[in-house]
């Protein structure tokens, strides 16, 4: 392979120090905009997130609003203008946030004017996911309560005496009991309420926990600091994972609501809450579907949401919108059940007469505009596609008077950018039903684009039932004409998703730098191809996605550009998994690198964070079926297994499991001296996915060895920082 010219991507120090933009909030008027940047701290260990300001128009450079060593989250605009804003830095004004964790975060407001931000509500617990009203001071914010804590006081009590006497037991009376990457509980997830409006009238009140003057922390008084905050949910594991959604007058609150089903399951209903008595009321409760993501009309009289359909081992899920009136007088409406595509979270027009979606379509996350021509909301809907470019949308945002659609936009050929979009253009170009998607015109981001070491196309095949499937291709953009380049399958995760958005994590161009044409597939159960594409893996997980994936490698493999002769398999996830059968069920590849992968179906069911989750997917008989342990007599290729001990999703008994077996029972077993071919990455503080900076380098680092060894017959370079 010839010289690459050098970009962040041919040195791995320089990959993870690009800043990275995460998250857009558009003020109530529309005239601001503030995103979150990450960047690494001074020691390259981690990233911290500062909020920076873009201007709308696209005239004026960003500029930073805040900076400290914890960082900055979770931005959102008061009606006034003034920002909020978690974090856990220390207050300025010298009071402790009565926290009994460093990692506590409290609610900052930073003004509108320009004046030093100052804590306003710091929960021991911490604060999170602030809403605000539209037209009103009202604010709510969740925190984490000790089950027995009648209030924010009694909560820092209770956590004090658990610290001193260094008690980390949980009791648990439910499920599940640990999530992703984090033990559940001790504490309880509760929404609060506050007036914003008493700010500018009360002086600070002590914090909880913290000693007003003259007095023990147990004389203080119970408020928090500045805002009187409401309890309005109460004890409970009901806000596990919550969304929710405050009305433009603050009165209401609409949040998912968990509640418990037959065989240790849970369902998410939606409850209607006022918010200045706490009165709760059941809004949706459907029996066969979870409800998602509700957000209120601006008139405050419709709620829309996503429902989804509770899977079954022989029906995938099926996710659509619907609406229902917030004071529950009639029943739910779906929107476009006929829409063969799986909406996100809905954002309404000003004027309350339509909704917009982003939606997985064809490797691309459009923006979809539905509009109701009926006399009510839900009636008559007509189904558009906004926006043109062959990117994702994320955190819509539209202007009061309708005319433009802030958003962040990312794709394989960019990371996330601020974007607008001329929605009032749009709506003038004709007839719903008949009008041309627009492109969105890039803001100043105050990250520009990294340079790409190749170029990003796309390719599709025909299966032998007839089904398209595609991929895109990254291929690298110094080569040689008569150069060829080996291949590298990565295989998504999920399984419902895919290869249509930037990935820090995994992301192509850092394979492309070193070479390599990188393929990435849509097979079966991807989302984004219709209900019928997904379906056709549902429960069969070794048939439809398997054959997809041989079936759009060979049609890479035919390529004048690729070398069919040097070709590697890798995924996580659901993509391990893959690249667990794969490894079982064919020998084409040199190389076989799984992460924190499926590999013992009936063990996997129930130890995974979520058991009943796995029970609606496959049945005994199908998890026994579509096992890759099977199979593990047949694996004569290399494989690289790599897993972190606090992944929860995939418990490492999997990677444990799996790595003993490939020793013991493949047909590349080890020696009677145990030496192996294979190799075990471990990571004992990394979780699903690997987060920090140092060890997300190690990864790719060893990744790259593996393969090179494998794939190119080099010397492997292993990182010295493995010892």
């Amino acid at each position: 392979m010839s010289e690459s010219p050098q970009t962040p991507f041919h040195d791995l120090d320089h990959y993870v120090a690009i800043p990275r933009l995460t998250g857009l909030t558009a003020s109530q008027d529309g005239t601001r905009l503030v995103v979150g940047v990450q960047t690494l701290d001074g020691e390259r260990t981690a990233y911290r997130t500062a909020l920076w300001e873009v201007d709308p128009a696209g005239e004026a450079p960003a500029r930073r609003l805040t900076r400290s060593a914890k960082g900055e989250s979770s931005a959102v605009f008061t009606r006034s203008g003034d920002l909020l804003f978690t974090s856990a830095r220390p207050d300025p004004d010298g009071a402790s946030t009565g926290s009994t964790t460093e990692s506590a975060s409290a609610l900052w407001l930073l003004p509108a004017d320009g004046g030093e931000a100052r804590v306003i509500a710091a929960p021991t617990g911490g604060a999170s996911a602030p809403l605000t009203a539209r037209a009103a001071d009202t604010v709510s914010i969740a925190a984490g309560l000790l089950p027995s804590a009648k209030d924010l006081a009694e909560d820092t009590k209770l956590r004090k005496a658990r610290k001193e006497q260094k008690v980390s037991a949980i009791l648990h009376t439910g499920y599940p009991v640990r999530y992703w990457d984090h033990d559940l509980g001790p504490d309880q997830v509760r929404r609060f309420a506050g007036d914003l409006a008493v700010l500018a009238d009360e002086p600070a009140a002590p914090l909880p926990g913290t000693p007003a003057e003259g007095k023990t922390p147990e004389e203080s008084p119970a408020s928090g600091k500045h805002l009187d905050l409401r309890d309005l949910t109460g004890a409970g594991r009901h806000l596990d994972e919550h969304s929710a959604d405050l009305s433009a007058d603050g009165a209401t609150l609409v949040t998912t609501w968990f509640v418990s089903d037959a065989g240790a399951a849970l369902r998410n209903t939606l409850v209607v809450i006022d918010t200045a008595s706490g009165e709760r009321r059941v809004l949706v409760d459907d029996p066969d579907g979870d409800a998602e993501a509700p957000r209120i009309s601006p008139d405050g009289a419709w709620v829309a949401y996503l429902t989804e359909s509770i899977s079954t081992p022989h029906e995938a899920p099926v996710i659509r919108l619907a609406l229902v009136p917030t004071d529950g007088s009639a029943e739910p409406v779906v929107l476009a059940d006929d829409w063969d595509r799986w909406p996100g979270r809905p954002t309404w027009l000003p004027d309350g007469s339509g909704l917009l979606v982003q939606a997985d379509d064809d490797g691309r996350g459009p923006v979809f505009l539905l509009t109701f021509s009926g006399a009510l909301p839900g009636s008559d809907v007509v189904v558009e596609k906004l926006t043109a470019d062959d990117a994702v949308f994320s955190d819509l945002s539209v202007t009061p008077d309708g005319a433009t659609l802030f958003a962040l936009r990312t794709s394989y050929a960019a990371p996330a950018e601020p974007v607008r979009v001329d929605l009032a253009g749009f709506l003038a170009s004709g007839a719903p039903g008949e009008r041309t998607p627009v492109a969105a015109t890039l803001l100043r981001s105050p990250v520009p684009a990294p340079e790409l070491p190749g170029t990003l196309t796309e390719i599709e095949t025909t299966t032998e039932d007839g089904t398209r499937v595609r991929a895109w291709l990254a291929l690298p953009g110094d080569a040689a004409p008569d150069a060829k380049a080996p291949l590298l399958l990565w295989i998504h995760g999920g399984p419902l998703g895919s290869w249509n958005a930037w990935s820090w994590r995994w992301n192509p161009w850092l394979m492309v730098a070193q070479g390599y044409a990188v393929l990435l597939p849509d097979p079966a159960l991807s989302t984004g191809y219709g209900q019928e594409f997904v379906q056709r893996g549902w429960g069969a997980w070794g048939k439809a996605p398997f054959t997809d994936l041989m079936a759009i490698t060979d049609a890479a493999e035919e390529l004048p550009e690729i070398d069919e002769t040097r070709t590697a398999a890798m995924g996580g996830s659901f993509g391990g998994y893959m690249a667990n059968w794969v490894a079982g069920h064919t020998d084409r590849f040199k190389a076989v690198v799984t992460h924190a992968s499926l590999w013992a179906l009936d063990q996997f069911g129930p130890t995974t964070d979520a058991g009943y989750y796995w029970a609606r997917e496959m049945t005994p008989e199908m998890a026994l079926e579509n096992s890759p342990h099977l199979a593990v007599g047949e694996i004569r290729t290399p494989m690289l297994v790599i897993h972190g001990d606090k992944d929860y999703r995939v418990p490492i008994g999997e990677g444990l499991r799996l790595w003993f077996e490939l020793l013991t029972k493949s047909g590349l077993p080890a020696s009677d001296d145990g030496e192996t071919v294979h190799r075990f990455l471990y990571f004992p503080d990394e979780n699903h996915w690997v987060l920090t900076p140092q060890n997300a380098k190690v990864w790719y680092q060893v990744v790259s060895a593996f393969l090179a060894e494998q794939v190119l017959g080099e010397t492997p370079n292993l990182p010295t920082t493995l010892g």
